[in-house]
């Protein structure tokens, strides 16, 4: 529920937040919105700008990469 609310949210409002930061290069936002906004900003971005859609895909698939690397770890460092 959590990952649907973050990417519904950051699809409304990543183009004029990202607007309002003056960020302009279509890569940076797309990385931006990939790492926020999961599939469903990825999907926008990929509306918006073909490059930001790569890089909203690439950001996306290393977020979820670095998630199954660390989490393993984190737990066992928490001793849980």
């Amino acid at each position: 529920m959590a990952a649907a609310i973050a990417g519904i949210s950051g699809a409304i409002m990543a183009t004029g937040l990202l607007n309002l930061l003056r960020i302009k290069e279509p890569a940076v936002r797309g990385f931006a919105v990939g790492m926020a906004a999961h599939g469903i900003g990825t999907a926008r971005a990929i509306q918006v700008n073909e490059t930001a859609g790569a890089f909203s895909a690439l950001a996306m698939g290393l977020n979820g990469i670095a998630t199954a690397l660390l989490v393993p770890l984190i737990v066992k460092l928490m001793g849980a």
